[in-house]
């Protein structure tokens, strides 16, 4: 079966998450918006019988999945990518609702008022969101998840131990997101937090995600993302 992924074409975005997913289970694909416009997706947000609020959404066969942690909780059953006991399901959708939490956090740092207003609209209160963000916020996200991994004795364990998830390609892609978003900050925060940097930089060595990386499958990050460097929200320099 080759799954189609509906998302905006130009930026990774919440659909990056998916297709972390995808291409670390070697799943064959189509990113459809980018292979050819964003018209179908448009129609299904609006027409199909379980029509998605918004993307990313995933076709699996007769299926139309919506929502990021839900597409997830689909592959990972599917690609040996979450356990197969209910409790392990679950802890992996738990991880993954967290990440869910961080992202919508770090994306308001550049939007605290509305997401349909400019980066300019909104300068002053996205200042005061940032300083928040890198003082409060980052640390204790980053926190959370290095205390998960220091759970297992193992340096170089995963979020659940010895089996990698999609809740850990995840945590990469937030990791990454932050060091192109805030990248002072988190040259300050890193040294506090190695098992979670430690986790990033293995996820980003292994085979398929290293050749996704260095693939144009791969979009780069950008002003219009989640994920956004404006010089006034990140550390003084």
């Amino acid at each position: 079966m080759e799954y189609e992924l509906y998302y905006w074409p130009t930026i990774q975005g919440r659909g990056e998450f998916v297709r972390l997913a995808l291409e670390e289970a070697g799943a064959a694909y189509r990113d459809v918006a980018r292979a050819e416009s964003t018209a179908e997706m448009m129609r299904l947000m609006q027409h199909a019988a379980t029509p998605p609020f918004a993307p990313p959404f995933l076709r699996a066969g007769d299926l139309l999945l919506g929502q990021t942690a839900n597409i997830l909780l689909y592959l990972g059953q599917h690609h040996h990518l979450a356990p197969r006991d209910e409790a392990g399901r679950l802890w992996v959708n738990q991880l993954q609702l967290t990440i869910s939490d961080f992202v919508v956090e770090a994306h308001d740092t550049h939007h605290p008022i509305g997401s349909g207003l400019y980066y300019d609209d909104q300068k002053a209160e996205a200042g005061r969101r940032g300083e928040d963000f890198r003082t409060h916020r980052m640390p204790k996200f980053l926190g959370w998840f290095e205390h998960i991994l220091a759970r297992h004795a193992a340096p170089d364990a995963w979020l659940l131990g010895e089996t990698l998830t999609y809740a850990d390609l995840s945590l990469f892609q937030i990791v990454s997101g932050l060091d192109y978003a805030f990248p002072r900050a988190m040259r300050r925060l890193r040294p506090r937090y190695r098992r979670v940097g430690q986790l990033r930089d293995r996820v980003a060595a292994r085979p398929r995600i290293a050749e996704y990386l260095q693939s144009d499958r791969r979009i780069a990050f950008n002003e219009d993302g989640i994920f956004r460097h404006y010089e006034d929200l990140d550390d003084p320099g």
